[in-house]
């Protein structure tokens, strides 16, 4: 049978190219042994449900424990109604258990109890009627919410004592966040802020992403079963954009080996990588859908904002530094400080946050083609400078995050520029107060320096020139465009501001200053 990159739901070993997941854990069946509860959090498609399903059944087929993964997602409905969201995870787990576990394993009857008590006692019954000791990992619990969450971890924090006659030996608790940002209010306004539902807990536990050396891996089951090589230079780059995040890295393959290059004999290069990067992006699948959707949220936006805007960070509390890095979203960077956690979201998040200034945008004649269809990038400069003068203050207002409104409506701009077939590529980090865009059109390679002069800063001029050196050198250009908006209180009228001078750089570069 052949098998697939996978890009949707648990990986199966008979249809799927796959790593062992639980290698990617650290030892739980050591805290499993010791009789232990705990956490395990990552973000979503990093493979916990692959592992946790690995693990229950490894753990089963060794014949010293009955062990099952779970859901509790079908009790999300009933955020206030305990016995109803009771009612929903005891029925779906009983025929999850049907289904995983065989029929020497299963639990009797789940006893009759009252609201609050009813999955304390499902869990109770069957330790007591198991010839095994009970360990039950519980899948998707911070889909739970409000009354029935803290239900559910009071009672099994409550049986906890009795383990493992009386009660699960171990039991984890499998979700995006770790158990102090469980949703305890409805809209999410609110956060468990503690572990004290659960303080049983013996740890909180992450899983990684692959590393370079598992990349390979994957793709060279490819090559096995079909014969068709990944390049070094191809995993390379593959591992560089993705960062080793499981469903890019499937995600990546499967649009090149299903759509790009399905002649098994053609090797895939890294250049066969970026042109899927620039698909999965355009496209935005679900996975990077509902990583957008993130950027509504006003703690994703007091980071995501300064990031984007090369700002320090203000007064943000651990926890949504955190929360993020939980998410998947940023990473500590190896030399220091807070970044977006891999290149492919570095480029999904400012094009999301340009979609309403797109939709904005007049319609725009493309007066910065040739005849020929080539980038002139004199004439985009003529055409910048007219549609800022009539459209750019107007559109600020379509932004979504103020502090680079400036920067998201350039950046719409651009992109109907590279409609055509170009690219846009951006650069930013904490505390370089700056953005970098490389633009290429065909032959042309345009590197452009976003800066802001702020109320009661000096004049970014000089500190953005030389930052432009520093980065046209590494496009090897020697013009490039600095555009600084003017964000300072009381500065005179658009009309009057907007200019455009060349001035040499540092280095001797050419570059084209624009005030805007």
């Amino acid at each position: 049978m052949p098998r697939w990159f996978n890009t949707a739901g648990p990986c199966r070993a008979d249809i799927h190219y796959l790593l062992p997941s639980i290698r990617r854990l650290p030892d739980l069946e050591r805290l499993i042994a010791q009789q232990n509860y705990f956490v395990i959090h990552a973000p979503r498609q990093i493979g916990k449900t692959t592992a946790m399903l690995s693990l229950a059944q490894q753990l089963t087929e060794s014949g010293k424990y009955t062990a099952v993964m779970l859901s509790v997602e079908v009790g999300a409905p009933f955020s206030q109604d305990i016995a109803g969201a009771e009612d929903a995870i005891l029925g779906a787990w009983r025929d999850n258990i049907a289904f995983r576990l065989p029929v020497e394993l299963h639990p009797p009857d789940w006893p009759k109890m009252e609201s609050g008590q009813k999955i304390r006692a499902a869990l109770q019954a069957w330790a007591q009627a198991s010839s095994r000791p009970l360990v039950i990992l519980i899948d998707e619990i911070d889909a739970l919410q409000d009354q029935a969450l803290i239900s559910i971890l009071r009672q099994l924090r409550d049986a906890y004592p009795n383990r493992p006659q009386g009660f699960p030996q171990s039991v984890g608790l499998i979700g995006l966040r770790d158990i102090r940002d469980y949703k305890v209010a409805a809209g999410g306004g609110d956060r468990l802020s503690t572990s004290s539902p659960f303080n049983i807990k013996v740890r909180s536990l992450t899983m990684r992403n692959f590393n370079a050396e598992e990349v390979g891996e994957l793709y060279a089951q490819h090559t096995a079963d079909t014969g068709q090589v990944f390049t070094p230079e191809a995993v390379a780059v593959a591992f560089e954009q993705t960062q080793g995040q499981p469903w890019l890295v499937n995600a990546l393959a499967k649009e090149i080996v299903e759509e790009l290059v399905t002649d098994e004999s053609v090797s895939i290069t890294a250049s066969d990588i970026l042109t899927a990067k620039e698909i999965l992006i355009k496209r935005q699948d679900t996975h990077l859908d509902s990583l957008a959707e993130r950027l509504r949220e006003s703690r994703v936006k007091a980071i995501i904002e300064p990031i984007l805007a090369g700002l320090e960070l203000g007064n943000v509390p651990n926890d949504d530094i955190q929360f993020l890095i939980d998410l998947g979203l940023c990473k500590m960077d190896s030399w220091g400080g807070l970044t977006v956690a891999n290149p492919i979201y570095r480029e999904v998040l400012p094009r999301v946050l340009t979609v309403t200034p797109m939709a904005s945008l007049p319609q725009i004649a493309p007066s910065w083609l040739t005849s020929e269809g080539k980038l002139d990038t004199k004439a985009l400069l003529d055409a910048f400078l007219a549609f800022w003068l009539q459209h750019g203050e107007p559109l600020l207002k379509s932004a979504s995050y103020p502090e680079i409104a400036p920067h998201l409506v350039l950046m719409a701009f651009l992109h109907r520029v590279i409609n055509g077939g170009g690219t846009l590529e951006r650069e930013y980090a904490i505390g370089r107060d700056r953005m970098d865009l490389c633009l290429t059109y065909g032959e042309v390679v345009l590197g452009i320096e976003l800066k802001v002069w702020r109320t009661r800063k000096v004049d970014p001029l000089t500190k953005g020139l030389v930052q432009l050196d520093e980065y046209l050198a590494r496009l090897r250009r020697n013009e490039g465009w600095l555009v600084i908006f003017d964000r300072r209180d009381n500065i005179p009228e658009l009309e009057e501001r907007l200019t455009m001078v060349m001035q040499a750089s540092p280095m001797g570069r050419q570059i084209t200053v624009i005030r805007a």
